[in-house]
């Protein structure tokens, strides 16, 4: 390796694509930075790993530079999102015995699917999650709070182990990234119900996290991984460039998976079941189109509510989602920066037009399933 050797950690998702490309297509290097990509087994091996100082950077869940920040989930520290690496990207499942218990409900129907859970399960549902601070959890959470007589029992899976989980009857149904929900469906011991995007359109799944001791101290490397991880996420969303990023995702010292279990996420073509053609899913995962890689702080907001901050934290929680610095050390690369750092969440059921500073910025539908939305300037005080 030549140039400034840093050290990222990083959990085997598909989601992980903007680091792997970054290191592998030479846009780290370009920065004159050699990208070690450090992987980890379990989410909180990783967190543990970035507060103590053996990890430079991470991908991070998005909840957990926000729940860290406001003194939530054991090791506290400062840590901030430097940028999004993932919007959506996951899937809700269940096990083939609640599936045949549940009928026909079609994939996707966020409400219909509630509706019969709620009306065949007379005990409570072990979900399988990968972390508590996660957007799957936080997902889940604001889901079935429509039905409060649902009763949920969250079990933490690393998600490498949700298929054999499942397979176990460790669990009743599940939400993980892929592409463990495909393998699972492939193994023949789950059906896929609905995608996160099901639930809130637009969510942030992971950031590109560091400490903000090490973001102050190393301001030029930290500058120069936001310009190659955005580099990076610029390549992923380009549709003529899936195969490569399916081959070089799969290889044994990233992904270590066959092609036919990473393509899915990528082109969006994901099979709720074993005997079932896959079916396009629009929008979902995104690594930069339509804003996607920004740290709205309006997002930060809406996980520090989700996770019962108080007024003061929540606006704590939304200086952790770096806009200041995505703005300062990417406008450089020609990155489109939208007019404001914040917006209300939930209220876009359309492709919108926004004012951007190069003019060219489009947001994607963000919508709720419930048609609620999150205003971060009606939660002071």
């Amino acid at each position: 390796m030549t140039g400034t050797v840093l050290h990222c950690g990083y959990v085997p998702l598909v989601d992980c694509a903007p680091l792997v490309i970054a290191k592998e297509l030479g846009f780290a290097a370009e920065e004159g930075l050699a990208l070690n990509l450090v992987r980890q087994p379990s989410w909180s091996a990783l967190r543990d790993m970035l507060t103590l100082g053996h990890l430079d950077a991470a991908q991070m869940l998005s909840p957990m530079p926000v729940a860290m920040s406001i003194g939530l989930g054991g090791l506290n520290a400062q840590i901030d999102a430097l940028m999004v690496l993932s919007v959506n990207g996951t899937v809700f499942g269940v096990s083939q015995s609640l599936a045949s218990q549940i009928g026909d409900v079609s994939f996707g129907d966020a409400k219909g699917l509630l509706t019969k859970i709620a009306q065949v399960n007379d005990k409570p549902l072990r979900v399988g999650v990968p972390f508590h601070y996660s957007m799957h959890r936080l997902l889940l959470s604001y889901w079935t709070s429509t039905a409060p007589k649902l009763i949920i029992e969250e079990v933490t899976v690393p998600p490498p182990r949700m298929a054999d989980a499942v397979a176990d009857g460790f669990v009743d149904a599940f939400w993980v990234g892929e592409p463990w929900g495909s393998v699972a469906v492939q193994r023949g011991v789950a059906r896929l119900m609905m995608s996160g995007g099901d639930v809130w359109q637009f969510a942030p799944e992971k950031v590109l996290a560091a400490r903000r001791d090490w973001i102050e101290a190393n301001s030029d490397t930290a500058r120069k991984l936001m310009r190659a991880v955005y580099q990076a996420a610029q390549w992923l969303d380009a549709k003529k460039n899936k195969p490569l990023a399916v081959e070089i995702l799969g290889r044994s010292e990233h992904l270590s998976l066959s092609p036919d279990l990473i393509d899915p996420a990528l082109t969006g073509h994901i099979a709720p079941s074993a005997d079932e053609n896959p079916m396009q899913v629009d929008r979902f995962v995104q690594f930069h189109k339509h804003a996607a890689s920004f740290p709205w702080r309006s997002q930060a907001a809406w996980i520090a509510h989700q996770l019962g901050a108080d007024a003061a934290d929540v606006e704590k929680a939304k200086t952790c989602f770096r806009s200041d610095l995505y703005r300062q050390n990417l406008v450089g690369i020609g990155a489109d920066m939208p007019g404001a750092s914040q917006k209300i969440e939930g209220s876009l059921r359309f492709e919108t037009a926004v004012a951007s500073s190069r003019g060219h910025m489009i947001l994607a539908p963000d919508a709720f399933f419930d048609g609620r939305t999150f205003d971060f300037s009606a939660e002071k005080g």
